[in-house]
């Protein structure tokens, strides 16, 4: 995850009440209600901003929570917010964890934001313990708003996928399709390392 224009630094104190985070709220209920959590087990969530889903998921389960991004006051946020958890600046394509480490990865309004989504994808899968799940909650438009946007956005705040085009690229790293659930704008797509 490289910095982009959207400056996400300046807003990260009032993110959250902001409309930017307002909007997520859909991605965050689609993974609240169908990632599958167990007590102990250990989740990263990349790009987690100000650490409201790692927070969010710690009340349903007893987790422990990992989280990385690249924006410095974005993470001094999630800080506050979980205090217990590993909160790290680092780039989604190369962290410091070990193989096979986490049982459950989440992206949400983040995987567009990635640079190189096939080396997120290879990291994922050497993240992921064998059944291990990763999330991916990201927006869905009809094919000509996608094209147009990724056309406009292209250089400066990544690439906008359908749920096909993430499941293609996905199995084409070694997962396995799960499930897509949509609602409206937001879609949450599921894959498992085999």
């Amino acid at each position: 995850m490289e910095k982009r224009d959207f400056k996400f630094d300046k807003r990260a104190d009032k993110y959250d009440d902001h409309f930017e985070g307002r909007l997520s709220r859909r991605f965050y209920e689609l993974l609240y209600r169908f990632t599958d959590l167990k007590s102990g087990d250990k989740v990263l969530d990349v790009g987690c901003g100000t650490g409201t889903i790692l927070k969010t998921f710690s009340e349903f389960e007893n987790i422990e929570g990992h989280g990385i991004d690249v924006e410095p006051k974005m993470l001094s946020v999630a800080r506050c917010k979980c205090p217990d958890m590993d909160i790290r600046e680092c780039s989604c394509e190369d962290t410091p964890y070990d193989d096979s480490y986490f049982d459950t990865l989440t992206a949400c309004m983040a995987y567009h934001h990635f640079p190189d989504k096939d080396a997120f994808a290879r990291e994922a899968l050497r993240l992921l313990k064998p059944n291990g799940r990763l999330y991916i909650a990201d927006p869905a438009f009809p094919h000509p708003i996608r094209k147009a946007l990724n056309h406009m956005c292209r250089n400066i705040n990544g690439e906008f996928l359908s749920s096909e085009e993430m499941r293609s690229r996905f199995e084409k790293q070694g997962f396995r399709y799960i499930s897509v659930h949509k609602d409206r704008y937001a879609q949450l797509v599921i894959l498992e390392k085999p």
